[in-house]
């Protein structure tokens, strides 16, 4: 695709419905927002272990209309002291758009993820459930306690 079909299709593009939760759910967890244009239009990135490559092939339907690659897998070694481990993930990213604009005012201040002050209104149990499939877990088998990661927040 040319640049300029390009720069006309993300300009047409609107969230529907369940994009919109799902977008909450995942930039509640591990996906982000970024620019390279002073925030005049965003793009969502996401990118997980390779063993969720199921968890980011669902995403990547249903954001289809959204990205020009399917998903992509990356290999990174790491060498601590005299062992290499190899690490996988996979991941893709959306085409940028001003329609993120709006969800990058709210979930980015200074830089920073923040979780919105209205985020009460948009947390609904499709964005729950996919905040929970990106960055939670179970505390263990005999507990079964539902765990959500918010280090990053306050």
């Amino acid at each position: 695709m040319r640049s300029k079909e390009i720069e006309e299709k993300s300009q047409n593009l609107k969230l529907t419905k369940i994009q919109r939760e799902i977008l909450i759910g995942t930039l509640l967890g591990d996906g982000h927002l970024e620019t390279k244009n002073q925030g005049r239009t965003y793009r969502l990135k996401i990118e997980h272990s390779y063993n969720q490559k199921d968890y980011i092939q669902w995403l990547y339907k249903l954001f289809q209309d959204w990205v020009r690659t399917p998903p992509v897998i990356r290999s990174r070694s790491v060498t601590f002291r005299t062992e290499t481990k190899e690490y996988k993930r996979v991941g893709f990213a959306t085409l940028s758009s001003g329609s993120l604009r709006f969800y990058a005012q709210q979930f980015y201040q200074n830089g920073k993820k923040v979780v919105p002050k209205l985020i009460q209104h948009w947390l609904s149990p499709r964005a729950l459930a996919v905040w929970y499939m990106d960055d939670g877990s179970i505390k263990s088998k005999q507990h079964k306690t539902v765990l959500l990661n918010t280090h990053s927040f306050s």
